[in-house]
């Protein structure tokens, strides 16, 4: 209990320094969830003074999320999937989008923030046919990810798989090269496979971008933004699906949209020959 106006006592589970902000938790506040500190609140203002539309950003894209499971299980076939970067969950979760479509869908969640941990066993809930599972490691692992027993138990690599990297790359640095690390993943995936990525943009408005993202690394973050060439190669020779990499809320949107550019999103999905 606290008294009328007074800030309340935020406590942290266990592992994780809420002192420190983490971009699973900044996006959490931006999407209007209550998992989030003081630091995660103070950068996600910061970076909403540079764009005051970043919250519908965010929205935007967890509707692409929703557009891309739906169109790669009813479309693709697609029946199991590993989800790496899945932040705090908010429902509708992948899986469930998916397994209401076709209830035998598999998922495994990656994450390396503890408060996802917290939230993932509770709101996980599988189908009864299908199941959901999550691992707490790095994107930057991906031998560790791919190799991981619950991963292993769960899915079948020798059939296709999507693979959903949403807001995640802008995390890792040109000088850690990410092109090769999503390159690693590709490459452990049969033919068949799909890969959904989302990556925020300077392309649309370059000075309210660059000052958004001067306030992560102000934090001491590391966060990038990349134009639509370097987002695209994360694709490799995988053939995109039409529409191609685009703005994120132009990716088979279900109603017509105003201005596709409104959101600073590079979006796309792509199959393995």
């Amino acid at each position: 209990m606290t008294d009328e106006g007074s800030t309340p006592v935020e406590v942290a589970p266990p592992g994780v320094n809420p002192n420190v902000p983490h971009s699973a938790r900044i996006y959490d506040y931006w999407l209007g969830g209550k998992d989030n500190f003081a630091a995660d609140r103070a950068v996600g203002e910061a970076m909403m003074q540079a764009i005051p539309g970043m919250r519908a950003m965010a929205g935007e894209n967890r509707k692409f999320v929703h557009r891309a499971a739906r169109d790669l299980v009813a479309k693709e076939g697609i029946r199991q999937f590993l989800d790496i970067g899945t932040g705090i969950p908010t429902r509708p979760n992948l899986h469930e989008i998916a397994q209401k479509i076709a209830p035998e869908t598999r998922v495994v969640y990656v994450d390396n923030d503890p408060i996802v941990l917290v939230h993932a066993r509770a709101l996980m809930m599988s189908s009864e046919q299908g199941r959901s599972e999550y691992i707490e490691a790095d994107i930057r692992r991906p031998k560790s990810i791919l190799e991981d027993p619950v991963l292993r138990d769960t899915l079948d690599l020798t059939q296709p798989v999507g693979l959903t990297l949403i807001a995640i790359l802008m995390l890792i640095a040109d000088e850690d090269d990410p092109w090769d690390l999503v390159a690693q993943y590709r490459d452990a995936l049969p033919s068949g496979s799909v890969m959904a990525i989302t990556h925020p943009t300077a392309d649309f408005n370059p000075e309210a971008v660059h000052q958004a993202v001067g306030a992560a690394r102000g934090a001491g973050m590391t966060f990038v933004d990349r134009g639509r060439e370097a987002v695209a190669r994360f694709f490799g020779d995988w053939e995109l699906l039409e529409p191609g990499v685009v703005p994120v809320s132009a990716w088979r949107p279900d109603t017509p949209v105003d201005d596709p550019e409104a959101a600073y999103y590079w979006a796309g999905v792509a199959r393995k020959p």
